[in-house]
């Protein structure tokens, strides 16, 4: 177990034994989103940049709403340990770059101060799927949103978007220097899609209000594309214990994360950037490539394990991967199902990639919780599930294993009458499970309950909503979650796919290299 030495120590004001300080001469970024991932990765990237070339890329993090983060790092010098976990042990490191902490919920006002100051040249952001204010549906801003319409008609911004959109308005009235906004978050093409949103609310000012602003996104502002990936679970009080004692010294906010780390970032920065590739960060023209590779063998598959192993009554990954049953699950529907989807990235083994994520899953010591990998599943899904799904049902393969995993979410989000999920389950979030809830107790069995929330509801898109055997098929294994247990569903799903794929010829010249290697 050792500290990175390359790093600052946890506090000025402890003994600890020092190490060389890593200290930006200078704030360059402002992040939003304060969480675990954030402290876990782009900054870590941006420590290892800043030791590698110096520079003033120090960061200004807001989160969103709770002051938990904010007011222990104040009252830590602005920072926190890092906890690498494996089971191998517990390295620590202590990245150093934050310049300053607020919660923007308090002080919307201050985004767009600093979004307009031109220090900053580049907004980052990690504020999960759910924080960009859009339908799933239509895939376009929701001016339906109560705080969208609210930020539209003036006053500080509360709305991710709308501080984007009002900080870059105020920017451009001070001087239009030029900057970059990069998304960290799991959405596709997550660049495009924050320019779009940003540009939506911006058309929706009245007026003329916007012509300045739009002129100068047109001129100085890029929205690189990202892709990120590493597993950080949530903070226990077994890790600041641990921490503490490594340290020599409290850490009220350590962050828990696995070895595993990957960047792919768009190279496409209006004002500059650190030398994040000094941390491993890849910049490449292939960030879709990543981004569909992640999304979809990665989290699409995280997902299934998680519902399957919360239904079988256990409250971590490793253990729900453990069990070999949810294994073969997910070792289906990332092979048969996902993988066919996947455009992979230029030189990456994607059966070498494939090995390395149930390694990272079978990561014991970690104790990735399946509540949390479960949660959110009404945003996270939208963005894992439809293409490769509709790919499978257009070439007439029915995807079991991903209506399994829609079966398992709905039966841990939105159980019918009777059936109780078990306590991980019931402990998992989701902004549509009040609405789900609704659907539920109305809902006749498990084939109703999927068509309302497939179909009429366009949980996950209007393209799904089409496709009424899929809906069915997510109803069937609903139904057999409820009346014979996700053993139960997970053979039958296993059981149909095998036979799907018996059904054709192995050695069909029309079937993909993809399906033919899934096949052996």
């Amino acid at each position: 177990m050792t500290i990175n030495a390359d790093l600052r120590i946890l506090s000025r004001a402890t003994p600890a034994a020092t190490a060389p300080l890593v200290t930006p001469t200078g704030t360059g970024i402002l992040h939003l989103g304060l969480g675990s991932f954030h402290r876990a990765h782009q900054a870590m990237y941006t420590a290892a940049a800043i030791a590698q070339d110096g520079g003033d890329w120090g960061i200004i993090g807001a989160a969103s709403r709770s002051r938990t983060v904010v007011d222990a790092m104040h009252a830590q010098d602005l920072l926190y340990s890092v906890a690498t976990i494996s089971p191998a042990g517990t390295s620590l490191a202590i990245p150093g770059v934050h310049t300053d902490a607020f919660v923007a919920g308090d002080e919307p006002e201050r985004v767009v101060a600093h979004i307009a100051d031109a220090g900053i040249r580049i907004v980052t952001l990690t504020v999960t799927e759910n924080g960009y204010s859009y339908s799933p549906a239509t895939e376009h801003l929701d001016l339906d949103d109560e705080t969208v319409r609210a930020d539209l008609q003036g006053g500080a911004p509360r709305s991710t978007i709308g501080q984007l959109a009002r900080g870059l308005q105020a920017r451009a009235r001070a001087g239009a220097e030029p900057i970059s906004i990069l998304s960290c978050d799991n959405l596709a093409a997550n660049g495009k899609h924050t320019e779009k949103l940003v540009r939506e609310f911006l058309q929706a000012l009245p007026g003329g209000e916007a012509s300045d602003v739009l002129d100068y996104l047109d001129r100085a502002v890029t929205f690189p594309s990202s892709m990120v990936d590493r597993i950080v679970p949530s903070t226990t009080a077994r890790l600041r214990d641990e921490v503490t004692g490594l340290l020599g010294a409290v850490d009220a906010i350590p962050v828990p994360g696995e070895p595993f780390t990957m960047w792919a970032i768009e190279d496409a920065f209006a004002g500059g950037r650190p030398a994040w590739e000094a941390g491993g960060a890849v910049f490449t023209s292939e960030v879709a490539r990543y981004e569909q590779m992640k999304v979809r063998l990665l989290n699409g598959t995280h997902s299934l394990i998680a519902y399957l192993g919360a239904l079988r009554g256990v409250g971590t990954i490793p253990e729900a991967i453990g069990i070999d049953r949810i294994a073969d699950a997910a070792r289906g529907v990332m092979r048969n199902e996902y993988e066919p989807s996947v455009d992979v990235p230029t030189g990456v083994d994607i059966r070498a990639y494939e090995a390395e994520l149930f390694e990272r899953w079978g990561n014991s010591a970690l104790g990735h919780q399946t509540r949390q990998v479960g949660s959110d599943g009404s945003v996270k899904l939208r963005q894992r599930i439809p293409e490769p799904a509709l790919l499978a049902l257009g070439q007439g393969r029915m995807p079991h294993l991903i209506a399994l995993t829609v079966a398992g979410y709905l039966s841990c989000h939105a159980p019918l009458g009777g059936f109780d999920p078990g306590v991980h389950a019931a402990a998992m979030t989701d902004p549509a499970r009040e609405r789900l809830a609704v659907l539920a107790s109305g809902a006749r069995d498990g084939v109703d309950l999927a068509r309302r929330v497939i179909i009429d509801h366009r949980l996950f898109g209007s393209e799904l909503a089409h496709q009424d055997a899929f809906a069915a098929r997510v109803g069937e294994l609903v139904d057999t979650i409820r009346r014979s247990g996700v053993d139960a569903a997970i053979a039958d799903a296993l059981s149909a796919t095998e036979e799907g794929m018996l059904e054709n010829d192995p050695t069909d010249p029309n079937a993909t290299n993809a399906t033919k290697e899934a096949r052996r």
